[in-house]
């Protein structure tokens, strides 16, 4: 079993139980039948000495002259942290009061976006700052500074989550929980580009922010590591951060490779939990208190390579403060997240770790790393997630797009092979999967979908999966699901180019936002695509609507979609390249059963020649019959009938 690979299998344990740190050594938990012999297993450290010894003793062996390398973080650089949005029916609640919400995988878990509306406000984030926006008077009611200095191009962008009169806004650091790279032999600390290693907390910030007046901060939390995603369920959010030890790995120039192997491993050697486990403050009420994760809320399976590490969040939103978020730690990785409320699901993968090698070489992966683990678990109570169950399938996913649980059956769509060079040998496969105890059992599959191809977009609606593959052609396929025992592929549409997004638009209607492409292959600009999937077995393109060098911002974070099922309304961010600087619209389409109409677009662009005048537009809701856009100048609002401009508020 890789170093990598046992990573994965921490994450079930640890988030199962904490551990406890005693003076006689616990008893080891009973063998669970339903997990594989060595992967899943818990085993208690015996005390906090034994579980700093067994950490270095796991990471040594695994470091190398460089170091650990970029664990972790740099998988996240370049490929989008994408959630699955709503089926039609998903909003019912929103869209009977009037407002459109935000574009989410599923309606009952939340996920943090750059604005959130609850019909009666919009809040927004930018540059390091909130805004407040009434909609009905259409007026910038509050304005707060989140972090003075702050530009928002540093790393990622911020995203905030909204209950009643609170706000929780999560702010990231790019290069936050990266095992430090090596650097020249007696030179200072650096990340990537030069920038000296802090010596305090490197991480996401959460700031909860109390909105019943003027905006204010009442909490901070902070912590090592990076943000990998949150979910809110009623008021209780959940947040997932990576991190891993934060260790200095000069590299000596004139040394041998086993000589710097040598001295890394003496690094580690010297390390003290400090250098390990999480850190994080907490301020309220003026007031800052410093914490560091415990060994006693530290878990670990029975292999593990001691070089990651996942920490999960609780905070309840109702609250008066944020506290201290009662953090849960594992040894452990983990990618990408999905929730349909009442379970959440964790998974991760090793593409990051092993495609910059595999791709320069062009050869395939190894098939033992050329797995998925997945677990889930239980947050239907306001405490800790309860773990329920596990498993591994072959192939990586595209994103949370690739799972979705439907009548006590989790479908999850794969990618295994060489996707790069003149002979791919690429495949891709739909798994069906059901608890039994505490693993997740395959009860179905349909595999050889795209042959030397790879997924681009996955969406699940009820008993039908529908799975898009991409070389030179656009191959979508319908998948039976209702049997979980014998699913089947029922049809095949094949057309150039490609849609990156799935959205069921009514019944029998699937909405694609993709790239055009030619017969080679070649990408030819945003195109969106009407499908009638009424006859599963004869899937047809009844529309489609291109936009010839226009690349949309929905291709990749479907938080940027919007469709408005009682306008039968779709929006999306659209970025047209062409001579002299790109047009930034908004472009609004009415879908009819023969197609669609164009309704107009919108344009943030004021003509004034300042830079932030040229942003473009990041996303779109509907707030009683009016479009509202965002984008990092300010928030215009349009009538959704006339599609006239009825305000302007700058926000740059």
């Amino acid at each position: 079993m890789t170093p990598a690979r046992v990573m994965g299998l921490a994450l079930v344990a640890g988030l199962a139980l904490v551990t406890g740190c005693t003076a006689e050594p616990a008893p080891a938990p009973p063998r669970d039948r339903g997990v594989p012999a060595g992967g899943l297993r818990l085993v208690a450290f015996d005390s906090c000495p034994e579980a700093l010894r067994q950490l270095k003793t796991a990471a040594k062996a695994y470091v190398g002259p460089w170091g650990f390398g970029p664990i972790g973080d740099m998988r996240s650089f370049g490929r989008a942290e994408q959630a699955e949005a709503p089926a039609a029916a998903g909003r019912a609640d929103a869209a009977a009061k009037g407002y459109s919400g935000t574009n989410t995988h599923e309606a009952g878990a939340d996920e943090p976006d750059l604005v959130k509306t609850d019909g009666k406000r919009i809040v927004t984030v930018s540059h390091g700052k909130l805004y407040v926006v009434d909609p009905a008077t259409r007026r910038l009611t509050g304005e707060l500074e989140l972090a003075p200095g702050a530009d928002g191009f540093g790393g990622a962008e911020d995203a905030l989550l909204l209950h009643g009169d609170r706000a929780l806004v999560l702010r990231r650091d790019g290069w936050a929980g990266m095992a430090k790279p090596a650097v020249p032999e007696g030179g200072a600390r650096a990340v990537p580009g030069g920038a000296p290693m802090p010596h305090g907390i490197v991480g996401p910030q959460l700031i909860m922010v109390d909105l019943s007046g003027e905006p204010k901060i009442i909490g901070e939390y902070r912590i090592d590591g990076n943000l990998v995603d949150a979910r809110q369920v009623g008021t209780t959010v959940r947040v997932v951060v990576r991190s891993a030890p934060r260790l200095n790995f000069p590299y000596r120039q004139r040394a041998t490779d086993e000589q710097r192997t040598t001295a890394n491993r003496e690094i580690i050697d010297n390390a003290t939990a400090d250098d390990w486990l999480p850190r994080y403050e907490v301020t309220s009420g003026g007031r800052t208190s410093a914490g560091r994760v415990g060994c006693e809320r530290v878990s670990r399976p029975a292999a593990y390579s001691g070089t990651s590490l996942v920490t999960v969040l609780s905070f309840d939103l109702g609250a008066a403060t944020l506290g201290a978020g009662d953090p849960v730690t594992v040894i452990a990785d983990g990618d990408t997240v999905y929730s349909n409320g009442p379970r959440l699901y964790v998974a991760n993968d090793q593409r990051w770790r092993v495609l910059p090698m595999l791709t320069a070489r062009n050869i395939a992966p190894d098939p033992k790393d050329e797995t998925t683990e997945i677990y889930q678990f239980d947050i239907s109570g306001a405490g800790a997630p309860r773990y329920v169950a596990a498993a591994s399938v072959p192939g990586w996913l595209i994103n949370q797009y690739a799972m979705s649980e439907w009548d006590g059956h989790l479908r999850v769509a794969t990618t295994s092979g060489r996707t790069w060079g003149d002979k791919p040998n690429s495949t891709s496969s739909v798994y069906v999967l059901r608890a039994d105890g505490t693993a997740l059992t395959q009860v179905g599959r349909v595999t050889g979908l795209g042959k030397g191809e790879r997924i681009y977009a996955v969406r699940f609606v009820g008993g039908t999966g529908y799975v898009v593959t991409f070389r030179q052609t656009d191959p979508l396929y319908t998948v039976d699901l209702h049997d979980p025992r014998a699913p089947k592929v029922s049809g095949e549409l094949k057309i150039n180019g490609y849609s990156a997004y799935l959205h069921p638009s009514g019944e029998g209607r699937l909405l694609g936002v993709g790239q055009e492409a030619s017969d080679q292959g070649r990408v030819q600009g945003t195109q969106l695509s009407l499908f009638d999937v009424s006859d599963p077995a004869k899937p047809t393109r009844i529309a489609q609507h291109h936009v010839k060098q226009g690349h949309s911002e929905a291709e990749f974070d479907p938080h940027a979609f919007l469709y408005w099922p009682a306008e039968r309304l779709v929006v999306v961010p659209l970025t047209v390249h062409g001579k002299g600087l790109p047009s930034n619209v908004a472009l609004a389409l009415r879908v009819g059963d023969g197609g669609f109409t164009e309704v107009g677009t919108v344009d943030h662009t004021r003509g004034t020649g300042r830079p932030e005048d040229l942003a473009p537009i990041r996303r779109s809701l509907v707030v009683d019959g009016v479009l509202w856009t965002v984008s990092d100048a300010g928030l215009e609002a349009t009538s959704l009938s006339t599609m006239k401009t009825l305000g302007w508020l700058r926000t740059a």
